[in-house]
């Protein structure tokens, strides 16, 4: 078979791969922040923790309650989503008028104590998932093996993403979501409850990070600090798509997973920066971002 560069074709294919896995969550995850602030202006450092409780509410139920992956699919993002509902009426929606660094310093403070609580109670190691029988093995597609575990998150990413795009761009409760952002006076004078709506908003965003956390359940380790480490790079994709724009952080998402996966093949040393290096770039050129609309 043919090499690029003398890399083998299964190497190349293989980061790639890898890539677009990390893509995915990327995506995901940014798509939820991307919905919380470009609908509520909140910058929701809360995230990655919520991620977290995501990949352990799906390893709770299986080892507390025998609930299997498929149906932790359907359980575990409602679940996440409604934490996040009442953290927007206890809380966040006090800071909906304030400067954007009160929402930050919150959320932040929240993640903390939320990663500290698990921490406490699980310990750093990683706790396993055995994946559901659907999703073991794999297919040989002759210049590499994808596993089946890998391709249901691709796969379940983008239907979700596209899913979410299409709603808040095309239908009319989008329009009306988009609307009490920008006038809630004027849509609340229509008879939509619009506090409802804001709250529903958020607990929307943060069943989206749920849901990417059941989706690294059978991948990763489930433990504490896995949003930790996840969510600095999920902001640098969100900046870099433009703040708040769902479409931009759709495609920067799996876009810039693909760049890290071919990085971390021609050369490794960078694949740990190469996505800051794009959006110190970015904010050079175009500091609202790729998507972003101007000030």
């Amino acid at each position: 078979m043919f090499e690029l560069l003398g890399i083998p074709p299964q190497v190349l294919f293989g980061q790639l791969l890898l890539g677009l896995i990390n893509g995915s969550f990327y995506a995901v995850l940014s798509l939820g922040l991307a919905v919380i602030f470009g609908l509520l202006n909140i910058i929701n450092f809360t995230h990655g923790a919520q991620y977290m409780l995501g990949a352990f509410g799906t390893w709770m139920l299986l080892n507390y309650l025998g609930v299997g992956y498929w149906w932790a699919v359907f359980i575990v993002p409602p679940i996440v989503g409604a934490t996040g509902i009442v953290l927007e009426r206890v809380l966040i929606r006090r800071l909906y008028h304030l400067d954007h660094l009160y929402g930050l310093l919150l959320t932040f403070g929240l993640a903390l104590i939320i990663v500290g609580f698990f921490r406490q109670f699980f310990g750093v190691s990683g706790l396993p998932y055995p994946p559901p029988p659907l999703l073991t093995g794999g297919h040989n597609l002759g210049f590499m093996y994808l596993p089946n575990s890998r391709a249901w998150v691709i796969v379940a990413s983008l239907i979700v993403c596209l899913a979410t795009w299409f709603i808040i761009e095309k239908t009319r409760l989008g329009a009306y979501l988009r609307a009490a952002t920008e006038n809630p006076t004027m849509v609340g004078a229509f008879g939509i409850n619009v506090p409802l709506l804001v709250t529903l908003t958020y607990g929307f965003g943060v069943a989206l990070a749920g849901f990417a956390g059941v989706l690294a359940a059978p991948i990763y380790a489930v433990n504490p600090n896995m949003g930790a480490d996840l969510i600095i790079v999920v902001f640098a994709v969100v900046v870099i798509g433009g703040m708040g724009s769902i479409l931009g952080s759709i495609l920067t998402g799996f876009g810039l997973g693909l760049i890290e996966g071919l990085t971390r093949v021609f050369y490794p040393e960078g694949s740990a920066v190469v996505i800051f290096v794009i959006m110190a770039l970015v904010l050079l050129v175009k500091p609202a971002g790729l998507f972003g609309r101007g000030v």
